[in-house]
Parts: structure tokens; sequence; C-alpha cells
């Protein structure tokens, strides 16, 4: 197995990394796979796809994030959100993981992040596993290869899931830690073979990073109309709530499915892949997303199959519920080749609401979007992250509080200027339960979402009749061909139209407590818009 390519002024050890055992530099997949199995990392599955599993973290460990507390910073972070480290601990942690990584093996990808030349990142990631290599060359944008000979990256990623960090010692909360410095531009990744964080802390970086040029950096799914990217749309929300299913609509084009920025030239993908849910994944319902977990390199993580025929157990949850593939873009085949599409003509809001209250999708004002899009209402759903075992009922501010470095009014604020400058729809679709809530109702029928984000994004939902809601304030349609009448009115599917309202109240309570928080930071017609 070759070393590999790369710019020789930018080898580790001109970087003050040093004493390594084999460094293999920007491997492309078949040396990755074979790498990742000979070494005992995983299997190879039925169509060559990597079969792996992440031990003890089958989901982020958002408690275990910190940014490096330094004055350049200091009055950017919301640190209300993000724990600090000094940056005295941080220097400890760094010169212990590298005694760590003495004589050890390592896997270089140099990538982008970022489809966008104008506002990419140029990164690059370190990693213990050869499969983490594989992850996240599928999951971010990979240079030509001539490009390696000059690339120089201005963020490095380390991750060594092997040392176990020591909180008196590195100032953190446990053995495991994920740390952004900003000064250093370093992120340190240690104790956890979970492949979303690699994905995440990058996410993160450019959730700070692109604000300061204006770019709305987003937590969603993308797509625009075939032929035509001036037709986009996005779809925000939390893992689970259907960002990745919706977006890959085999009438639109794909654009990414999980990371966007929204700029002066319109949106663009931060990625160059997807990492999709696989937990009850079918080939009638998502036959492309099914199909990559049989494809050459897809990286297929805590799935159980057949010992002897390697046939995958889409069912089963015994590892986990949060079951992934992680797979390149180009194995869906209506995906974008840039990544880039239009300013968006419509912004979806995807909200799981475990309570059963919320209608299968309403239209919002300008205002009501900030109001929901602060709130950011939403069910964690099992398995994304750890001690989550059923959907949890969360208000996670702009979709993505892990993930946000920042104050939530600063995304806002840039998300309202967008909006108006550029006159998109804004809708709220509800991809939880109806009929009850959870243990009690069913998940809302992806038919009839389906059909509902098709009228609402071909301009059709708006020629229909809407009611008011008389608890949110929004706009309902009424009916729509094809869509059962009683699924856009919640309270009819309830067996008990007292209990409906009864839950219906102690949600409009909950979205009030919650969004008190904002109000000292937002406008009068947001404010307005609280219920």
């Amino acid at each position: 197995m070759t070393e590999g390519r790369v710019n020789p002024a930018m080898r580790l050890e001109h970087q003050g990394i040093s004493g390594l055992g084999r460094v293999y530099y920007n491997q492309l997949e078949p040396a990755l796979v074979n790498a990742a199995v000979q070494r005992g990392e995983g299997k190879l599955g039925l169509g060559g796809a990597f079969l792996c599993e992440t031990g003890r973290f089958t989901g982020r460990s958002p408690k275990d994030k910190f940014v490096v507390r330094s004055p350049s910073v200091e009055g950017t972070i919301w640190w209300e959100n993000n724990a600090p480290m000094t940056p005295a601990a941080f220097d400890q942690l760094y010169a212990d993981m590298l005694a760590h990584m003495q004589g050890r093996d390592y896997f270089v990808q140099d990538l982008y992040a970022g489809a966008d030349p104008t506002h990419r990142v140029d990164l690059r990631m370190v990693t213990e596993l050869a499969w983490h290599g594989l992850f996240i060359r599928h999951l971010l944008r990979r240079p030509e290869r001539a490009e390696l000979d000059s690339f120089a990256p201005a963020w490095t990623v380390i991750n060594c899931p092997t040392f176990k960090a020591d909180p008196a010692r590195h100032g953190c909360r446990s053995e495991t830690v994920i740390a952004l410095n900003f000064d250093r531009k370093l992120i340190l990744i240690a104790n956890t073979a979970y492949a979303g964080e690699n994905k995440k802390a990058v996410f993160t970086l450019l959730n700070y990073l692109l604000t300061d040029t204006g770019v709305m950096p987003m937590h969603c799914s993308a797509n625009h109309a075939i032929g035509n990217p001036v037709d986009t749309a996005v779809f925000f929300g939390l893992s689970g709530t259907g960002k990745t299913t919706l977006s890959a609509d085999p009438s639109r084009t794909l654009i990414g499915d999980d990371e966007h920025g929204w700029s002066d030239r319109g949106t663009f993908n931060f990625e160059g892949g997807c990492y999709a849910k696989t937990i009850n994944l079918s080939a009638e319902a998502e036959p492309e997303i099914f199909a990559t977990t049989h494809r050459f390199a897809t990286v297929v993580e805590n799935m159980v199959h057949n010992p002897e025929t390697f046939v995958l157990d889409f069912e089963d949850d015994s590892l986990t519920a949060n079951t992934r593939c992680a797979y390149p873009l180009d194995y869906i085949s209506n995906a974008s080749a840039t990544g880039l599409g239009g300013h968006p003509k419509h912004v979806v809001m995807l909200t799981c609401d475990a309570f059963g209250v919320l209608p299968p999708i309403a239209r919002l004002t300008p205002a009501q979007a900030m109001y929901h899009f602060l709130s950011g209402f939403t069910s964690k759903v099992a398995g994304t992250e750890r001690g989550v075992t059923e959907p949890q009922p969360t208000f996670s501010t702009c979709f993505g509080a892990p993930f946000m470095p920042r104050r939530p009014e600063v995304y806002g604020k840039l998300l309202e200027e967008k909006i108006a400058k550029h006159g998109a729809t804004c809708w709220l679709v509800n991809t939880g339960w109806t009929g009850g809530a959870y243990g009690v109702g069913k998940r809302m029928p992806i038919k009839a979402t389906r059909a509902l984000l098709a009228a609402a994004l071909d301009g059709s939902l708006n020629a229909v009749n809407f009611r008011k809601d008389p608890n949110f304030g929004f706009d309902v349609p009424v009916a729509l061909a094809g869509v059962d009448d009683a699924l856009l009115d919640p309270r009819r599917t309830w067996g008990s139209a007292a209990d409906y309202d009864a839950q219906a109240r102690k949600l409009v309570a909950m979205f009030a407590a919650n969004f008190a928080q904002y109000l000292p930071f937002i406008d009068d017609d947001v404010k307005a818009a609280a219920i």
C-alpha cells in the first residue's frame, strides 16, 4: 500500500506532527477499503459495501464537545450552548494525543468543505481508522488528484478513537472529547469511533466561519427542479425528521441531504456525500438509498447482518436504532454534479411532533418562519445521540443547536434577511405523529407528506383553500386531492377531541416558555408571531 499523493510542503511533519508510523495520504476508495479489511476494522459486504461497528459509541456525544475560550472568540461564541476549554488544557490535550499517536499508522485525507469555491474551507482529516478516512472522503468534497500537489489545508481535524482524555488534566467532562480551537485552526476528537463526529465537527466549524462572509449555514437538505437550479428548495430538520428521504425526490435534482450554505450567489452543499439512516429502510419506499447499501465502498454502520450470507437486516436495532450508511452523492442518480442551486424559492422546516398535535403541512408568514426556526421544535429520535432510546420532544434552535457556535439570533437574522430579499415561501411540515402522541398515534404517512410537499413546491398547494390554525395561527390547507382530509385537521384524527385540545394547550405552553429566552433579541414582527 503506497503512502499516496500529497503536497510535499504539507506533510504532517511540517505541521509539527512527527514520530508516527506509516502515514497514508489521500488514498482512493479501493485502497481504503482494503486497508480497513486487512486491519480488521470491518468486513466486506454484499456489492463491496464496508460493514463496521462503532463500538460503545453509536451516536454523537454533544455534551463532550468543547470550544477553546480565547480572546479572539470570547465575544462571539454562544457559551451557554458550547462548553469552554482553556487554551492551556487544549495544549495539554494536543501534546498528550500526539504522544499517544507515536509509532501508529494514520490516514490523511485533504478535502474541501463547501461546493462553492468562493466560500469553501480547505481541510485535512487525520484518522486512526482507515474506514474513517473512507467515510470522510465520501462526506466532504474531493479535490482533483492534480490539485493535491499544491493543496494547503487551512484547518486540521485529528481523530484518535484509542486515546482517552483525562478530565482533570484536559479540562473536559469525560474520556471522550471533541475540542475546537479557532486560534490554532485545529479540531481534536478522541475516544469515540462514531464517524458522525467527524462531519458534525466540520459543520460546527463552518457554522462559525461562514457567517462572517454573509453566508447562512443551514442544517438542511436541498434539491431543485430538474434542469432548473433557480427553482431550489431547502429542508431544515434534525436527524430523523426526513431531510434525506424527502430531498431524494426522483422528480427533482438532489443538491445534498444535510448541510448547506445560502450565499449571495445561491445555495451550495457543504458536503460531497450522504449519511442516511437505514433502520426500516426499504427498497419500495426509498429504492435509491436502499441500493447504496449494496454499492462498493459504501460505509454501513452498526447494521446487523446474516453471518453466512451477509444479508443486511434493516429492522434489527439491537446494536442501535441509529444504523447508518455513508456514500458519495453520485450514488444517487439524480444528484447534482456541482452541488450548487439557486436562491431557495421554498424554505421547508421539518418537525417530528411526538405530541401528535401539528398538521402535516402549514404555510408560514416570514415572521412565523423566524419563530419556528428559532424554536426548532422536533423530537430527538432513537439512537442519534447517546441515551436517546425513544422519541423525545425537544426545542433545538435553528434545527441544529448542537452545531451552533454563535447565538441563535445571528442565524435567525441572516435567514430572515435572505427570505425577505429573495421572496421565499415558508412551510412547516410535521413528519411525526398523528391520531395521538407517540405510543398511541401513528407516524404521518410518508405518501401524504410527499404529496403535500410536491404540491407546495410546484405551487399548486397555494391554489387550495386554507384555514387558520386556532393554536398556532398559521395557514393549513383544508383539502388536497389524494390526501385524507382528516390528516389535515389533526384534531379529527384523535379518538377524543378533548384529549387533543389538552395536548395542544400543553404544546402551545411549551413553545411560549421556550421562546421567552429570545424575546430580548428579536424584532417586533417576530414577537408578534409568538403564540
